[in-house]
């Protein structure tokens, strides 16, 4: 019930709306003013200012307003495109069942009970929807919105780091029967160490005398990756890539509008090779993903860890280790001959 005003005739206004000094102005609980409507307004106009703010504000006062807030802020248009796409997929099932509970209402058991239900069917899902609901709060936490952060102290699951070696045999396989787009992109990411995100949108500009200056969209990290007859290769089966008549394009892989491919797009076209592949090469195992291809140029790189983490252009040697998969040849006790080989191939690692 609203409380009886001191001048009478303002009793016909709204909830916490007031006279200011040039319009009618609601004063919000958490401080400040938010102008309604000037003073010419009938008294209709300003009940109807009133009822389309607080309708908007109801939006603001929930989690899925708070998300909302988030994807128009400049912190959210400063992240990389597919990290934006992602987020705003984990936001779908987030909202879903929190969208309609005020931000401060969330309790920590609130997050768990979420991660053990969705953890059912996909725990590193679970973990990237956790993960985006702490960086909503982040930012609502640093601007007042929020009290605090819901997600702290609530554990993920521990995800098992991928071990999947892709083998010279396989990638032989896969890209014999591969389109110019594919094998564009696998030679990219596997000689060049690339990210597909980095492969899908990198552009002719990028071509230099030295090599292909490459900056990771992930760790900022900027490198010329030097030319090779393999990489020429690869970069001269770009200039085939058909245009439709009247276009070009700025990109190396392109569609034939002149566009770059998008990742959902680009993957598509990889799991539909990769079934082909498997129909074509029964005995072969294609059940690696298109990541993995840098792992692999990383595992057979030559050099010590310190030397692969300088030319991968990781930040820690940590990064580096999770890439190199190829399992090490040991010794075993009593192989005389062979076995002093063996060691002396692997201390030169």
């Amino acid at each position: 019930m609203a409380r009886i005003r001191k001048n009478k005739e303002e009793n016909w206004m709204p909830p916490r709306v007031y006279k200011g000094r040039a319009a009618f102005e609601f004063k919000p609980k958490g401080g400040g003013t938010i102008r309604l409507c000037d003073f010419s307004s009938t008294p209709a106009q300003v009940w109807a200012a009133y009822e389309a703010l607080i309708n908007n504000r109801k939006q603001e006062d929930l989690f899925e307003g708070l998300a909302e807030a988030f994807f128009h802020s400049a912190d959210f248009f400063e992240l990389a495109k597919e990290t934006q796409k992602d987020y705003k997929k984990y936001a779908d099932k987030v909202i879903a069942v929190f969208g309609k509970m005020p931000p401060d209402s969330i309790r920590p058991e609130h997050i768990r009970k979420y991660m053990d239900k969705r953890g059912l069917k996909s725990r590193t899902q679970a973990n990237r929807e956790k993960a985006f609901i702490s960086r909503v709060y982040r930012w609502g936490f640093e601007r007042g919105m929020v009290k605090g952060n819901p997600t702290k102290g609530v554990k993920q699951y521990k995800e098992i780091a991928r071990v999947r070696y892709v083998t010279d045999k396989e990638y032989s396989a896969l890209y014999s029967i591969a389109s110019d787009v594919e094998k564009i992109a696998m030679e990219i990411a596997y000689l060049c160490l690339a990210r597909q995100a980095d492969v899908l949108s990198m552009k002719k500009s990028q071509l230099l005398d030295e090599g292909i200056l490459i900056k990771q969209s992930k760790t900022s990290v900027a490198q010329i990756k030097g030319w090779s007859e393999r990489l020429r290769a690869a970069i001269s089966l770009s200039e085939n890539l058909p245009l439709k008549k009247g276009m070009s394009s700025i990109y190396i892989i392109h569609q034939p509008s002149g566009s770059a491919y998008t990742r959902d797009g680009f993957n598509t076209r990889w799991l539909k090779l990769k079934k082909t592949a498997a129909d074509t090469f029964p005995e072969l195992d294609f059940d690696f993903t298109f990541h993995d291809l840098k792992a692999k140029g990383v595992s057979d790189l030559k050099g010590n860890i310190y030397e692969k983490q300088a030319i991968s252009g990781h930040k820690n040697v940590e990064q580096t280790a999770r890439y190199d998969r190829k399992i090490t040849v040991v010794p075993v006790v009593g192989a005389e001959g062979d076995g002093k080989n063996i060691l002396k191939g692997y201390s030169e690692r």
